[in-house]
């Protein structure tokens, strides 16, 4: 899969939320929505 680069619209994807609870991309069609990662979290070094 390519990198996301700002400003381009992110793939559908699925997560879950801090309750546990699956949620994904497009629950949140149409709406504002950030997203922030830690891309090296969980990770050596």
């Amino acid at each position: 899969m390519p990198l996301v680069t700002e400003g381009s619209a992110a793939p559908d994807f699925s997560a879950l939320n801090q309750d546990g609870t699956p949620v994904s991309l497009a629950d949140f069609r149409g709406k504002w929505l950030v997203l922030w990662w830690y891309p090296k979290a969980d990770t050596p070094g």
